[in-house]
Formats: C-alpha cells, sequence, structure tokens
C-alpha cells in the first residue's frame, strides 16, 4: 500500500505514533503544501484527507486511476464527491478522530476575550492608550448551547467550572441528557431569550442549515454575545450582521463563515463588535495526534481484514 496524506500545511503528522506504526506496514508521502499537478499522486492507491482541505471533485478521481481507498478524517464530507467515488468502486474509511477539544476551549476563549474586551485593550495599549473599561465576568452568567453533541457538552463541562449556569437545546435533545451533562433543556427560543452567551455546536445538516435566522436572533438580549465555532451556515449571517450593525445584541465571536476563507471587503471585517477567527478550532497537536491514530486504526485493520468504520 502506498499511501499520500493531503494538505499537512502544519507539518504535524509525520512525529505521530499513528504515522509510525502505518509506516511499519506501507509506504506513506506527507504533502506539507497543495500538491498541485494531480500526476503527483499517480501511483497511489490510498488518499488521507485533512477535513474539507482537500475537494475530491469527478475530475481529480478520473486523473488519479491508481486511488482505491480514501480515508477522511474528521466526520464531514461535503466535499466528496460520492457519485464519483461510487463509479470508481473507490472504498471511503471514516478516521473521525473523536470530538473537538480544540473547538470547545475556543469557544470559552471568545466568549473570556468578547465579554473582557480583550483585543481592543491590546490593541489600544499598544498605541500608548490606557482604556479603563469595566466588563462583565462569566461567573453568574447563563450559556446558551445549541446542539449538545460532545463538543458542546465538553463546553458545558468548562463553562460550569467558570461557575456559569448552563442552558441546552437539540433536536432529539431529552431533559435525562441535559441534566446528565450538568445543563438544563429549554425549548430553542428560551435559550436565546434567557442567555448571556449563545454558543453554536450543532452539526450542520439540511435542517440545521439557517437555524439561527433573523427572529431567533431577535429573541437575545441587548446585552448577550453568539459564538459559533461549529458550522457557519447554521447561523443567517446576513441576519447577524444586521443585528451586529444595529447593535441589537452585544457582539458575537466567530470562527466559521459562510464562505472560507473570508472574502476581502465582507461586512463582518468592518464591524468593531465581533471577533474573528480562521476556523481555528480543530488544528491543534490533539486533534492531529487524533486523527493519525484513528487513520492507522482504520487502515491497519482494513489491511488486516477487519470490519472498519466506512462512509461508502
Amino acid at each position: 500500500m502506498r499511501i499520500a496524506i493531503l494538505d499537512d500545511i502544519h507539518n504535524a503528522y509525520g512525529s505521530t505514533a499513528g504515522v509510525r506504526r502505518l509506516r511499519e506496514r506501507a509506504e506513506v508521502h506527507i504533502f506539507n503544501v497543495p500538491f498541485g499537478d494531480p500526476s503527483a499522486l499517480r501511483g497511489f492507491d490510498t488518499l488521507v484527507t485533512n477535513r474539507e482541505r482537500t475537494r475530491l471533485t469527478r475530475d481529480l478521481l478520473e486523473r488519479l486511476p491508481d486511488v482505491r481507498l480514501v480515508v477522511q478524517t474528521g466526520n464531514h464530507v461535503n466535499h466528496i464527491d460520492f457519485a464519483a467515488i461510487r463509479d470508481r468502486g473507490i472504498v471511503v474509511l471514516r478516521a473521525s478522530g473523536g470530538y473537538s477539544i480544540g473547538a470547545a476551549e475556543l469557544t470559552i476563549g471568545l466568549a473570556i476575550a468578547l465579554t473582557r474586551q480583550i483585543p481592543y485593550c491590546d490593541i489600544a495599549v499598544k498605541r500608548g492608550e490606557w482604556p479603563a473599561p469595566s466588563t462583565p465576568v462569566l461567573y453568574g452568567k447563563t450559556l446558551g448551547i445549541v446542539g449538545l453533541g460532545n463538543v458542546g457538552k465538553h463546553v458545558a463541562r468548562i463553562a460550569t467550572a467558570f461557575g456559569m449556569r448552563v442552558l441546552a437545546w437539540g433536536p432529539r435533545l431529552t431533559e435525562t441528557i441535559a441534566a446528565a451533562a450538568g445543563t438544563e433543556f429549554r425549548p430553542l427560543d428560551d435559550v436565546m431569550r434567557e442567555s448571556d452567551i449563545v454558543s453554536v455546536q450543532a452539526a450542520l445538516k439540511p435542517e440545521s442549515r439557517g437555524l439561527i435566522d433573523a427572529r431567533l436572533i431577535g429573541l437575545m438580549k441587548p446585552s448577550a454575545y453568539l459564538i459559533n465555532t461549529a458550522r457557519g451556515p447554521i447561523v443567517d449571517e446576513a441576519a447577524l450582521v444586521a443585528a451586529l450593525r444595529e447593535q441589537r445584541i452585544a457582539g458575537a465571536g466567530l470562527d466559521v463563515f459562510d464562505v472560507e476563507p473570508l472574502p476581502q471587503g465582507h461586512p463582518l471585517t468592518g464591524l468593531s463588535n465581533v471577533i474573528l477567527t480562521p476556523h481555528m478550532g480543530w488544528p491543534t497537536d490533539l486533534a492531529y495526534e487524533r486523527f493519525a491514530e484513528s487513520v492507522s486504526e482504520v487502515l491497519l485493520g482494513y489491511l488486516d481484514g477487519r470490519e472498519v468504520p466506512r462512509f461508502a
């Protein structure tokens, strides 16, 4: 087996235990920059894709006749043309790597940065100024989590340690599951109304696209903040921009957007009450270690004839 690990832009995979194990059984080549000409992948029968960095289109797959196996890290596959996959008889394995602790931690980081005005104060002090803002703490405030999956539950644990009250809503969430996670189940409208900080942690599905719309944003307190470290299209971006411009909510912390990278001149970039980060929730030391471990487990299991997770 010849394995190509694609788009390792952080040069993270080579030192992992998972890749060391793979190299005992297979030839592994790591592409630390975009491969450019598809001919660079000729001769590789297995591709390891990093989240959604590489779009596996029909055109690309038709130019790679040797590929028989794709290992997808993470759980999102919108970038893969599955009709082309099926036509080529390619198997797509799932190397989920577990949930993103990095995204959960970034959620709390954005909450602190927003409420304590950290970016503004940093810039002001570096300009020689000495602002004296009085800012709210997280202690005693209410956090509302939209989507109480594994990431949402980790956010809840951190928020509880800060002394926050935590509300939660999910399409299949029950009071029992919410209580086991240390949260209070509420209808979505109530989560939006009661929370000082609303954190979006839902998965992007057809039913969640545009879920946080103008009506729901309109239910938020004027002093409340919205944070999204999940997926951009879950929030109606135009409605959020309007609410921020009109200061109908206090601010927002966003790591994900409808279009990434964020286009030059996007309305969000001109707002002072928003903190923007470049989808940095998942790329962490721990995430790469977990992905490498998961890739190793599924590939070695596949080679040994064991049943392993797959998309197709």
